[in-house]
């Protein structure tokens, strides 16, 4: 097949591309490279299956292909809070072009959306049928509202247009290409590790999360696009849960040092606790994650030695 990567030179869109060009297919990875990075497809552009283009979702663009994946959106706080009227503005417009694209050529459209549409959330663990509890005015709502109107945007599609629709809601992932400076917890945590400053936890570090590690994310991926029945929304994600202490303290026994652990405040509408029900996952699609966090976060550690080095 042909298919169109929105956001795919970035952390999570460059993986995917290797696995659709592993698996036959031609890829055309679409970044304006806000985040993105030409060094994580940059062992790709030699493939003649392999096509990558310049281009800022919130603009309309046309191609002919069988398959898109809507991956475009910073997802990290530092990264969407930078300019959040233009976070708001890729979520929705982007959703709007991608799902235009998707009906004129009557491709699958798959709308990788976040657990942050659960904001603070009162459930827990999280099912795909609760509506969550988000601030629509505070710092982080540009991102959470803005994926939740790309979410009903893509199901507006289906019922009105036909548009065959995939939307997946991620939980907190980690491995390699992430930013050094991303601002994602698995990430600063090793960053600061490996350059011996001291980790910093927010609040008492009892706030939770789950962590899937990106290669069993996008087996998920695949897996649910390929899916003839089904449209989500869908959790993919580690239902197993840690506290931010308990990360902290294991990315600290696995790149030793003299680096301490010290405690912030925390940031506003953090949420306290954050863990997916995978069990709609598990029935349709026969999947649950495989690598455990402590064997990721070696994988990732050994990544960061490098890109810290270069």
């Amino acid at each position: 097949m042909r298919i169109l990567i929105t956001g795919g030179a970035g952390f999570l869109g460059s993986h995917l591309c290797e696995r659709l060009l592993g698996e036959g297919h031609e890829v055309i990875c679409l970044d304006n490279f806000f985040t993105g990075r030409k060094a994580n497809i940059r062992h790709l552009i030699g493939n003649p299956a392999f096509e990558w283009v310049r281009h800022d979702v919130i603009d309309p663009y046309k191609f002919e292909v069988d398959r898109i994946y809507n991956l475009a959106c910073p997802a990290s706080p530092p990264h969407y809070q930078y300019n959040p009227i233009k976070t708001m503005k890729t979520s929705v417009m982007g959703a709007i072009n991608c799902l235009g694209l998707a009906k004129r050529v009557r491709a699958r459209a798959f709308q990788a959306s976040t657990s942050e549409v659960y904001g603070d959330p009162s459930v827990h663990p999280q099912t795909e049928a609760y509506w969550g509890n988000v601030n629509p005015i505070g710092l982080r709502s540009c991102y959470d509202e803005g994926k939740r109107c790309a979410e009903t945007l893509f199901f507006d599609y289906h019922r009105e247009n036909g548009v065959d629709i995939r939307v997946v809601r991620i939980f907190n992932t980690y491995g390699p290409r992430m930013l050094p400076d991303d601002g994602r917890v698995v990430s600063n945590f090793i960053v600061q590790a490996l350059q011996g400053r001291d980790l910093t936890v927010y609040g008492k570090g009892s706030q939770t999360r789950s962590f899937c590690y990106v290669d069993d994310l996008i087996e998920g991926f695949v897996r649910f696009m390929e899916l003839e029945q089904g449209v989500g929304p869908m959790n993919l994600g580690n239902p197993g849960e840690f506290t931010m202490l308990e990360l902290a303290e294991l990315v600290l026994k696995k790149v030793g040092g003299s680096s301490r652990i010290t405690h912030l405040p925390l940031p506003a509408d953090d949420p306290r606790q954050r863990k997916p029900d995978i069990t709609l996952a598990k029935e349709t699609l026969g999947w649950e994650p495989k690598v455990s966090l402590e064997e990721g976060i070696e994988k990732t550690i050994g990544y960061f030695k490098g890109a810290l080095s270069m």
